[in-house]
């Protein structure tokens, strides 16, 4: 049990009502900001406006799971209000203070580092990352239906990169029968590839598998899907990038070119919310209890 924890949950989109709930249930003081327009209820959990005293008062400060832009914006999808981390609110919060954020980008990791806070990306864990693998998988594979005339079975795939989001999505286009090429860098990831009946090639061949592809999937967050690549395809394939902005994929030069390219980073809170939110909870209280 939380009892006697002091948590404040800032903005966030529906994936934080799960983890309000689960909190909740452990009987944490929970309070929220950023959820103004929030009709849900939860027992024990207070709706308050966003002050330096919050911060003062918590302990544990989770975040969304995108985390701060460049200059400290939270986005909420339950409020119209500004919701900012500025220098003033990272040295209210308590020496012993811990900020849990899905991931973090250099604006969050420079004031934490400055304050001393601990910072807890949820989304670089193992565990989170290759459990959130499913939902981003099935979202990927939701989109292909949706933006193609043709069936995943029978259809030539290539997914770029065999890390945790690859292989699951790899693996999930196989057993819907479609044909599945993937793109790696190391001779392990090759091997894993070829072990698990996937044909693997190496990267820097892409330009050569890329012609009878219907779908190409990029997972890697680099540009490796260039002008070169996308000259050799066919003008009906459809390219899905799930890596992170700015994606791997020159999007410019495939609109020209005439291909259909699509930027899907965060797909488990669009398609998945409510299993996308459980895994972040369950994460949460497991790091906490």
């Amino acid at each position: 049990m939380l009892t006697g924890t002091q948590i404040l949950i800032v903005g966030g989109d529906s994936r934080q009502l799960q983890v309000i709930k689960k909190l909740s249930e452990l009987n944490a003081t929970l309070c929220i900001t950023g959820f103004e327009s929030l009709k849900e209820s939860f027992s024990g959990v207070q709706k308050v406006k966003m002050s330096l005293e919050l911060f003062k008062q918590s302990r544990i400060v989770i975040l969304p799971a995108g985390g701060t832009d460049m200059s400290g914006g939270v986005e909420s999808t339950f409020s119209t209000n500004e919701l900012k981390l500025t220098a003033d609110v990272f040295e209210s919060i308590p020496n012993d203070g811990m900020i849990i954020s899905g991931a973090a980008n250099a604006y969050l990791k420079n004031y934490c580092e400055m304050y001393k806070i601990k910072l807890v990306e949820l989304f670089a864990r193992d565990d989170v990352a290759i459990l959130n693998s499913i939902p981003t998988a099935e979202g990927a594979i939701m989109m292909a239906i949706q933006n193609t005339d043709i069936t995943i079975h029978g259809s030539t795939n290539v997914v770029l990169g065999l890390g945790r989001i690859g292989l699951t999505l790899a693996r999930t286009l196989k057993g819907l029968g479609a044909k599945v090429k993937v793109g790696v860098r190391e001779p392990d990831l090759f091997a894993r590839a070829y072990e698990t009946g996937l044909t693997p090639f190496y990267i820097e061949e892409l330009h050569n598998h890329v012609q009878d592809a219907d779908i190409l999937f990029n997972t890697i967050p680099a540009l490796v899907v260039t002008k070169n690549v996308i000259s050799n395809m066919e003008r009906s394939t459809l390219i899905i990038d799930v890596a992170s902005k700015p994606g791997g994929t020159d999007f410019l030069f495939a609109e020209k070119y005439g291909i259909k390219a699509i930027l899907a980073p965060g797909l488990p809170g669009i398609v998945a919310p409510r299993t996308a939110g459980r895994i972040i909870a369950d994460a949460i209280s497991q790091m906490l209890i």
